[in-house]
């Protein structure tokens, strides 16, 4: 009996001991074992923070995150796509890029906007979510924690330069409102002026040798991240931001999204080099539709930690 009863509590202990090696085994896989939606997710509104305008008045920011890696929604100002109280349209963008999306754009509501809510309501592949703001205090944004956000401080550590870094300004050198035909290229031009900080550093180019070209050992080596972490160096990137035809940018911009895939052409994305910026400090670009419509482009000059932004609305007309 004592035999059988020890067999009993032996395999017990086998059984136990499997149960944890296999809940041990699924506690550790979360990261590497997530499912990447290509299409058919939703998108969920995202509130940032808010800071506050030298006339006391605030500014409440928003973003997003969108749930697949390729697909971009177009959601219309309307019941799937509104922000209360107040108008339905209060600058929300209706062309949703992939994945988080951070800072998008900013409402600002009077200094006297007290404990009330600002609420920004998505509904998308069938799903109805919203994104409270607020002017609770561990939600006040500055500089720091914008640039730590975005991934400008890695882990989070701040150096003095990046402590006296203020964000670019950027202009459109040129109307606001611009008319085109499907096709027919538009050229758009910005200045942007910075601090030069975070300093730009660019990668020394090796020169090319006689055999193929090789990677190093770090190249090879998958990317080991804590967090997002973002190359720094100023840029220029225009993207979408109503509309729903196709837009081609000449050249290809920067992405303005966190896309942290070897080889994308991203700040957050492994090997990413910054390009020089153009020593007159403009930015030219033409831009391209494909169907009929009214278009709004955003530009954003982004520095790596800090950004600003400018609009262009383009009214697209179809061939005559």
């Amino acid at each position: 009996m004592r035999k059988q009863s020890s067999r009993r509590q032996g395999s017990t202990g086998v059984v136990w001991f499997a149960s944890l090696a296999l809940a041990v085994l699924v506690t550790c896989q979360p990261a590497s074992a997530q499912v990447a939606f290509q299409t058919g997710q939703n998108v969920s509104p995202a509130f940032e923070g808010w800071e506050e305008n030298d006339d006391g008045s605030f500014n409440l920011v928003f973003g997003y995150m969108n749930r697949n890696w390729r697909e971009q929604l177009d959601v219309p100002i309307g019941p799937g796509n509104n922000i209360s109280p107040g108008s339905a349209d209060q600058g929300q963008p209706t062309h949703l890029l992939p994945r988080r999306n951070r800072y998008v754009f900013k409402v600002r509501v009077p200094a006297d906007f007290g404990d009330k809510e600002l609420v920004w309501t998505l509904t998308t592949a069938g799903k109805t979510e919203a994104a409270y703001g607020t002017l609770r205090q561990d939600y006040r944004l500055d500089y720091m924690v914008i640039a730590s956000e975005t991934g400008a401080l890695g882990i989070g550590v701040s150096t003095e330069e990046s402590r006296a870094n203020v964000p670019p300004t950027i202009t459109l050198v040129g109307d606001p409102m611009r008319r085109a035909m499907v096709g027919q290229p538009v050229t758009l031009v910005a200045r942007i002026t910075d601090d030069d900080l975070p300093r730009f550093r660019p990668r020394t180019a090796r020169p090319p040798g006689d055999g193929p070209p090789k990677l190093s050992a770090m190249q090879l080596r998958p990317p080991i991240r804590f967090t997002v972490a973002k190359v720094n160096g100023l840029h220029l990137s225009w993207f979408v931001f109503r509309g729903e035809g196709e837009v081609g940018f000449d050249p290809p911009q920067i992405k303005t999204w966190e896309d942290t895939r070897t080889g994308a052409n991203s700040p957050w994305s492994p090997l990413f080099s910054m390009p020089a910026p153009p020593e007159d400090g403009e930015w030219t670009i033409q831009v391209t539709f494909d169907q009929p419509g009214t278009y709004m482009l955003r530009g954003r000059a982004d520095d790596g930690g800090l950004y600003h932004d400018t609009d262009v609305t383009i009214v697209v007309a179809p061939i005559s």
